[in-house]
C-alpha cells in the first residue's frame, strides 16, 4: 500500500470514529441502536472505492475489537462482535467493497446512480447480514428480527441520500479527483 492509501484508510477510520461520537438512539424493543455510522460505511465505499473502502472498514473494526470505544455510545472491545449488532458491524467491509465496486462501474457518474447503489446494495447488504445475526443472538425467528429492523429503514434512506450527495460532490471536485486518481 502506498502512503496515500494508508492515509485515506486512516482518515475514514477517523470519520467512522467521529460518527460514533454522535449518541445513538436506543429503542425500547430492540438492543440494536440507531447510529450515524452507516453513513460512514457508504461514504467509504463511494469515495475510496472497493478496495480501500473495505480496508478502511476492516481497520475500523479491528480498532474497535482492540478496545477503542469508537462505536456509537462509546462501545468497543471484542464483546460487540458477540452481541445483537454484530452482523451489522461485520457487514461494514463487504458493504463498502460492494458500493465502491458498483459505483466504479458507472462510466458517467450521476447522483441517481450513486443513490440507487447506496439504497439497494448498500443498505440491503447491511440488513442481509445484520438481521439473521441479530435473530440468532436474540434467539428469535429471522422474520421477527426483520420486522424489528423495519424501524431503521427511514433513517437509512436519509443516510444513503446524504452519503450519495457527498460522494457525488466529492467525486466531481477536480482537486479530489486528482487525489483519488493518484491513489489508484
Amino acid at each position: 500500500m502506498k502512503i496515500l492509501h494508508i492515509t485515506y484508510v486512516a482518515l475514514f477510520v477517523a470519520i467512522m470514529g467521529a460518527l460514533g461520537v454522535v449518541p445513538p438512539i436506543n429503542l425500547s424493543f430492540t438492543p440494536v441502536p440507531i447510529t450515524l455510522q452507516t453513513l460512514g460505511v457508504l461514504l467509504a465505499g463511494g469515495v475510496l472505492g472497493a478496495r480501500l473502502g473495505a480496508w478502511s472498514m476492516s481497520v475500523f473494526l479491528l480498532v474497535v475489537a482492540a478496545g477503542l470505544p469508537l462505536l456509537s455510545g462509546g462501545r468497543g472491545g471484542f464483546s460487540v462482535f458477540v452481541g445483537p449488532s454484530a452482523g451489522y458491524l461485520l457487514a461494514y467491509p463487504l458493504t463498502a467493497f460492494a458500493v465502491g465496486y458498483l459505483i466504479s462501474r458507472y462510466h458517467t457518474l450521476k447522483l441517481h446512480n450513486i443513490l440507487l447503489v447506496n439504497l439497494t446494495v448498500g443498505i440491503f447488504l447491511i440488513y442481509l447480514i445484520g438481521v439473521p445475526v441479530q435473530a440468532f443472538m436474540m434467539h428469535i425467528p429471522v422474520l421477527k428480527a426483520a420486522k424489528l429492523s423495519l424501524i431503521y429503514i427511514p433513517g437509512d434512506v436519509i443516510k444513503a441520500t446524504i452519503a450519495s450527495i457527498l460522494v457525488f460532490r466529492l467525486k466531481k471536485s477536480p482537486a479530489i479527483q486528482r487525489q483519488l486518481t493518484k491513489a489508484s
